[in-house]
């Protein structure tokens, strides 16, 4: 199309013409395109949320789009030298691909800059000395390279990060922004009619399966084939372990593939090390999960006393849980059979394999605010002989606000209510299959005190 702008290199303009899906982001990189206090901006997360297809969305945005890749094009590295001069670099950039570099008119975008120190140093002098260009990098196992540089860019530099589709992405990407638009409309005192209830619920066990990775979603809008999601998930997943001999570590990849499914196998529960293997040191695990932590594969979820705000001043890091990074992948990984899903009852759909558990605190982490790293904390009663366990703590307006997933309104919740009483808050939420509602409970042992819970069906943790 004569509308799109100049790109690089055909790779970059077949990029352009795939169907692109709206993310959230989208909104987020509009407002940094206008913003007068614009900063050079780089997108963090796994590799294949979709990073680089919403960059080349905005490029679209420009009369000029200038994409390098610095690990497929090793030559361009070398316009990125130590005592790099950034107007000159453009220049370097611009002869190299024939396309003007113009503040206000191009979109220069930095792809893989994980493998140049140098480049990635280089974008605090942007800041400097070049503010009026828009300036994007981005890049796969991205962490491993800022480990090494912890004051990178710091005040010269955001940082946007990245996940894959939340559900209501997904329901967006079928043409259901109606639906969602709708359901953000719904709350506990306005809840959604069954009928649009029941659509919800079903759509929600597709995305079980699907999850929201962009290439399996893709495919399921092409084929509404859970077979051939599962082999977009299974060719996702060999291209991360093929990443495991590229992170810079003793540990070995098989141990790596070895933890990373055991994360999928302990999801909901405390991570114990011993499940891994009883032949590996715990510190060597422990060394394996920081590295997928770092990669974006999985995302700690740290106990808290949750005695206020913030979480992190009372966290016990000897505690943790583990949430997978994309449940569609968790799913084939385990090979969970989609019937086991589509056909299940409302409690065991719930409650099978913690898949649950895992989508309400993924959907937490793609809600929270994409400026700032999510930081995830639940809470566990410590005192000998219980087991009572809260699924997560959020922090909204100062206050701890308790979330808790379940399957239905029969059942107690005692967790809840130990919790709310011992650490007298009022206010709690509730999350299951059930349509929008309250519950109230007057605790007798404090003192006659309301306790308060929001009932948010899963579909609609981004409501919250």
């Amino acid at each position: 199309s004569d509308s799109l702008p100049q790109s690089l290199h055909c790779e970059s303009a077949n990029y352009t013409k795939m169907t692109y899906y709206k993310r959230n982001i989208d909104k987020k990189l509009l407002e940094w395109k206008t913003s007068q206090r614009r900063k050079p901006l780089l997108i963090r997360g796994a590799r294949q949320v979709g990073k680089s297809s919403a960059v080349r969305q905005l490029g679209k945005e420009f009369k000029y789009f200038v994409e390098i890749n610095l690990e497929s094009q090793p030559s361009i590295r070398g316009l990125f030298p130590k005592d790099i001069d950034v107007h000159r670099t453009c220049e370097g950039i611009s002869a190299t691909t024939g396309i003007p570099i113009i503040p206000g008119e191009t979109l220069l975008f930095i792809d893989e800059i994980q493998v140049s120190q140098e480049a990635i140093m280089s974008l605090r002098y942007f800041k400097e000395d070049y503010p009026e260009l828009h300036v994007i990098a981005a890049g796969s196992l991205l962490e491993f390279t800022l480990e090494e540089l912890p004051s990178f860019g710091v005040g010269r530099i955001r940082s946007l990060y990245m996940y894959p589709f939340s559900f209501d992405e997904f329901l967006m990407a079928q043409g259901l922004e109606t639906t969602v638009s709708y359901k953000h409309q719904a709350s506990p005192s306005s809840p959604l009619p069954d009928a649009v209830h029941n659509k919800l619920v079903e759509q929600l066990k597709t995305f079980y399966l699907v999850g929201g990775m962009p290439a399996a979603v893709t495919e399921w809008i092409a084929s509404k084939s859970y077979i051939e999601c599962a082999h977009v998930h299974n060719d996702i997943l060999d291209t991360y372990q093929d990443d495991f001999a590229k992170y810079k570590s003793r540990v070995s990849p098989a141990l790596l593939r070895k933890v990373l499914r055991s994360v999928a196998l302990q999801a909901g529960s405390k991570f114990v090390y011993r499940q891994v293997a009883d032949d590996v040191r715990s510190s060597v695990i422990k060394d394996a999960l920081r590295l997928l932590t770092l990669a974006g594969l999985i995302k700690p979820v740290t106990h808290s006393d949750g005695n206020g705000v913030p979480l992190g001043a009372e966290e016990n890091d000897s505690y943790k849980k583990y949430l997978f990074l994309d449940l569609g992948l968790m799913q084939t990984m385990l090979g969970t059979p989609a019937a086991n899903v589509l056909l299940a009852s409302e409690v065991d759909f719930v409650n099978k394999g913690a898949a649950s558990e895992t989508f309400a605190g993924l959907e937490l982490v793609k809600n929270h605010d994409c400026f700032q790293k999510a930081e995830m904390y639940y809470w566990q009663n410590m005192s000998r002989g219980s087991n009572a366990e809260i699924d997560y703590l959020e922090a909204k307006e100062g206050v701890v606000v308790p979330i808790e997933v379940k399957a239905s309104t029969k059942g107690s919740m005692q967790s809840l209510w130990l919790f709310m009483r011992k650490k007298a808050i009022h206010h709690a939420v509730r999350t299951s299959l059930e349509n929008f509602g309250t519950l109230e409970y007057i605790d007798k042992e404090a003192q006659n005190a309301l306790r308060h819970i929001d009932v948010v069906p899963l579909y609609a943790m981004s409501n919250l």
